[in-house]
């Protein structure tokens, strides 16, 4: 028997292949290039980092950082924390909730993060982190059912999201970098789309046939 490879799940694998490849360009030519001072000049730096203070709206560019921001990552370790966790979870939801929908959820996802970070924060963004707390919330409503909140969903909530407003009002020197608020979004938005998309499922279930 010949087995091959399978692209079992297109929309995270794509999603996967592009933010490796701009922060793969990136490395090659500048190194640790998150710590350069060229950083703004880098394909991250110019297209895939979300910068508040510098919107504007006669510009495509910021409409494209909006959502584009979490494309970007700061180097390797950036991303490949990231992605340990969408590799694994992002195909269970793909193949539950289809390519199609998953891919209007992560848009949605980094295009809310983005437009609030812009109108509360003047910080700079990027990273795949509000994605990751979204498909994390998102998959705990997988044995969702009419009428009631799966347990998990409550546990996952007030572990990941507890920890992450603890951290936000609490910062240590090894979270000061990393954006809470955007996680918090992540959090929130899976946990909405989790419960509308599931409850939208149960009440077509319900329809009887004509």
């Amino acid at each position: 028997m010949k087995l091959k490879i399978q692209y079992n799940s297109p929309v995270v694998l794509t999603y996967t292949l592009i933010c490796v490849a701009v922060t793969f360009f990136d490395w090659m030519i500048y190194g640790d290039f998150a710590k350069s001072a060229n950083f703004p000049n880098t394909v991250t730096g110019q297209f895939f980092t979300l910068y508040p203070n510098k919107m504007s709206f006669d510009s495509v560019l910021s409409y494209f950082r909006v959502f584009s921001h979490s494309m970007g990552h700061g180097g390797w370790n950036h991303l490949l924390g990231n992605f340990s966790f969408i590799l694994l979870i992002g195909p269970i939801l793909e193949e539950r909730y289809k390519s199609g929908p998953l891919l209007i959820m992560i848009l949605l996802t980094a295009t809310i993060t983005g437009i609030l970070q812009t109108i509360f924060f003047r910080s700079a963004l990027l990273g795949a982190s509000g994605i990751v707390f979204m498909m994390i919330l998102l998959v705990s409503f997988t044995n969702f059912k009419s009428g009631s909140i799966p347990l998990t969903f409550i546990l996952v909530a007030i572990l990941y999201l507890g920890k992450e407003m603890f951290n936000a009002v609490n910062p240590s020197p090894g979270t000061q970098n990393i954006s809470q608020f955007a996680h918090i979004i992540g959090g929130l938005c899976g946990g909405l789309f989790g419960y509308v998309i599931n409850q939208k499922n149960m009440l077509q279930d319900k329809q009887p046939e004509s």
